[in-house]
């Protein structure tokens, strides 16, 4: 568990796209094995995979594992009821899934398009 007084103190998020594993545990401080784990735990939790299964963090990614850090170790949740209290406050998961999917699919386009441009 964290310390009292750290629990506020997370660093700002820079204005960047795409944000990696090591980024965002240092702006969420949280582990990388945490993020992991959550991902497989919170179904909003869907980080963009390219090259190698590498994961990107888009600012809403960021945004929503800092809401989970909240409920889970300042609110006192457990991952179960933390995972109900986000669905139930997301009418928008449905949507925010789809442009997810609609993004990635965009990304690898743009890459297969670097290649032939070689």
């Amino acid at each position: 568990m964290l310390e009292p007084s750290q629990n506020n103190e997370l660093p700002p998020i820079p204005g960047k796209r795409y944000f990696t594993i090591g980024e965002v545990s240092e702006l969420c401080n949280v582990k990388p094995h945490v993020l992991r784990y959550w991902e497989q735990e919170f179904p909003q939790l869907q980080p963009v995979k390219r090259r190698g299964n590498r994961r990107y963090y888009q600012r809403h990614d960021v945004l929503l594992i800092r809401q989970i850090r909240a409920l889970l170790y300042e609110q006192g949740f457990t991952i179960g009821g933390a995972r109900q209290r986000l669905e139930s406050s997301s009418g928008q998961e449905d949507a925010t899934q789809s442009r997810q999917i609609i993004r990635q699919i965009r990304a690898e386009l743009e890459d297969v398009l670097a290649i032939l441009k070689q």
